[in-house]
């Protein structure tokens, strides 16, 4: 007996086995689980277990993951800072974290001493003489200002060090928050023709510092590259500044981090740093019109899209010119899609088209019906999309 259960998300359950027993094998976003069980048990019980035994093991195998790469970990900011502008911003999480640890284990020593030394019981209800307690609070209250003020004034010390780069940055780019992506419009002032806007995923140079204009189409923001720099609110009819710089190549994840509606958690981006040669390579590929569709099953899904995703999104040289939506002009050259929701490949492109209100719920990408013809269609043209 084998059975496939059908693929939910990014789940997948696979059932076969002989009389007495049942093996299950699940796989989720790459990683495997199997689970033998009597042949008494229901096959469709059987996937569910094993589908929810994946899903914990998958958990898990995801931290291991994340602790091997400190790219992909988001809160190792604290510990490792990739940038000019995140490096002041670590230490004086490092100051602030000493000293809030100082101050709890001075409070819990002083309360374990009151404790142990604690006076023996009054013979009447009026208050004995001061003993010399109320030096302590003397001296507390004076330690407590004057390290609350050593803090104030590091912190304002911080503030002046990141608030701008070293040298002024040669690249300006605009982001805009949307509820929920992040739309990102690169321009060149030479040259005009080699303007172009992506979504989700910044590319800079390496070494150099970055000027990015956030601004907000509806509600408040805030974009946050923790290893990078700092967090700057996007606020609508409002333009802020920040800068980044990368110190070394990799992939740094960014994230929404103001409270912006059901999807705030599933606003993520990612920063690519690059060396100067892979970055202008990258510029030109970008900039660069989609080709004709050729072969009837691309035509088709070129029709298909046309007339289903054109009222919101972009293919630069084609009839598709949307402006609510991601500009998908090159689709395939993101390593994510839906604002780090899924990983980009053909099955999740699929999925999340089907599916949009099932994987991020009140988005405004509606649930699209597809057919298996118009799917394959679809899946065709969007493999163009370089």
């Amino acid at each position: 007996m084998t059975e496939r259960a059908r693929r939910t998300g990014n789940t997948a359950v696979l059932c076969d086995g002989g009389a007495r027993r049942v093996r299950c094998i699940a796989r989720v976003r790459g990683f495997g689980f199997t689970r033998w069980t009597r042949r008494g048990l229901p096959v469709g019980l059987a996937k569910t277990a094993v589908g929810v035994l994946a899903n914990t093991a998958a958990v898990a195998a995801l931290g291991v993951a994340d602790a091997r790469d400190a790219q992909a970990a988001p809160l190792n900011y604290f510990l490792h800072a990739a940038g000019p502008a995140a490096r002041p911003t670590m230490y004086l999480g490092w100051a602030l974290a000493a000293l809030v640890t100082a101050v709890m284990v001075i409070v819990a020593v002083l309360l374990v001493i009151a404790i142990a030394r604690r006076r023996a019981p009054a013979a009447s209800d009026r208050l004995p003489p001061d003993a010399g307690g109320m030096q302590w609070i003397y001296v507390g209250t004076g330690v407590s200002a004057v390290a609350l003020f050593g803090a104030l004034v590091y912190m304002l010390v911080t503030l002046d060090s990141v608030a701008a780069p070293s040298r002024t940055p040669a690249l300006t780019i605009a982001v805009t928050a949307y509820d929920w992506w992040w739309k990102v419009d690169y321009r060149d002032p030479a040259n005009p023709a080699r303007n172009f806007a992506t979504a989700n995923e910044i590319h800079i140079p390496v070494g150099e510092p970055v000027k990015i204009e956030l601004r907000s189409a509806d509600v408040i923001h805030a974009f946050w590259v923790p290893q990078l720099a700092g967090k700057t609110e996007t606020i609508p009819g409002r333009v802020n500044e920040q800068w980044i710089e990368a110190d070394a190549p990799g992939i740094y994840r960014g994230q929404c981090s103001q409270f912006c509606g059901a999807q705030h958690a599933h606003m993520a981006f990612e920063v690519v740093a690059e060396d100067r040669a892979a970055f202008d390579a990258w510029w030109s590929a970008q900039a660069a019109p989609h080709p004709s569709a050729t072969g009837a099953a691309v035509r088709a899904g070129a029709r298909l899209f046309e007339a289903r995703c054109a009222g919101c999104h972009t293919v630069r040289g084609t009839p598709s010119a949307g402006a609510q939506a991601p500009d998908l002009t090159h689709l395939a050259s993101r390593r994510l899609i839906a604002a780090g929701a899924l990983s980009n490949t053909p099955e999740h492109q699929l999925d999340w088209i089907r599916h949009a209100q099932r994987i991020k719920p009140d988005g405004l990408m509606p649930s699209i019906a597809l057919n298996a013809q118009e799917a394959d269609a679809l899946a065709a043209y969007l493999a163009t999309l370089q």
